[in-house]
């Protein structure tokens, strides 16, 4: 068999699982010029969060609070990996109940600062993987997670909160092989089969994942509803 670059990517995956695959793209792994696309393209979605963050607090300052308590959410279940049977790791992302409460604008600031401090206190991520990361975990996700949620919450709220939030956890780690996909396409099947390999490298661990995410998020929006029911009435939930 020729060995070479993109051959060697999938064995790194083997040997260095948990480092190289979990679902934040760990430091230095993209090429340069896949780092920069994905910084650019998550940067309308951060500067419009800013602002709306800066409103809700204007409006209320106990606003503040409850955007911290989200944000630590997210921050304490990205956290977690753990080792998939496939040899990768996977973690529920926690962006869902943000973007549920908040919308993704400001879910994808909470996901911008839940990255930056994992990557520098955890060496999960990495910094020059910012902005991939940011868009699979503090965009996509939680742009599946409000339109469903917001398409279903007139019929069941528990329900629509429970799909939303494990949606959101598989299309980050959709988004996740894409973005491997498209820098590592397969010397003979290109980018769709680059893609469908890291897919199915996530999927083991990543949709038992998504299902536990989805139960643990109506529970805890529940607990929010119960002690902050005035503060969350003015979110239009």
């Amino acid at each position: 068999m020729k060995f070479n670059k993109k051959n060697l990517v999938f064995l790194l995956f083997f040997m260095l699982g948990v480092n190289s695959f979990s679902m934040h793209i760990m430091e230095g792994f993209l090429p340069p010029l896949w780092c920069g696309v994905w910084g650019i393209l998550c940067l309308p979605f951060i500067l419009v969060g800013f602002t709306k963050i800066k409103k809700k607090i204007e409006i209320d300052s106990k606003m503040k609070m409850l955007i911290a308590v989200v944000g630590a959410f997210a921050f304490v279940l990205s956290a977690l990996k753990i080792p998939s049977v496939t040899g990768s790791s996977s973690h529920p992302t926690g962006v869902g109940l943000a973007a549920i409460l908040f919308g993704p604008a400001i879910t994808s600031v909470l996901g911008l600062i839940v990255l930056i401090f994992q990557a520098v206190l955890l060496a999960h991520g990495g910094i020059t993987t910012l902005g991939a990361n940011v868009f699979s975990m503090g965009i996509v996700g939680p742009v599946v997670s409000y339109f469903i949620y917001k398409g279903l919450k007139k019929t069941n709220r528990s329900f629509a909160i429970f799909l939303a939030a494990a949606l959101g956890d598989l299309m980050t780690y959709v988004t996740t092989s894409i973005q491997l996909g498209l820098a590592f396409p397969d010397p003979n099947g290109g980018f769709l089969l680059s893609a469908s390999k890291f897919m199915g490298i996530f999927a083991v661990t990543q949709v038992p994942l998504a299902i536990s995410e989805g139960l643990l998020t109506v529970v805890v929006f529940n607990i929010l509803m119960n002690y902050n029911k005035e503060t969350l009435s003015e979110l239009e939930i």
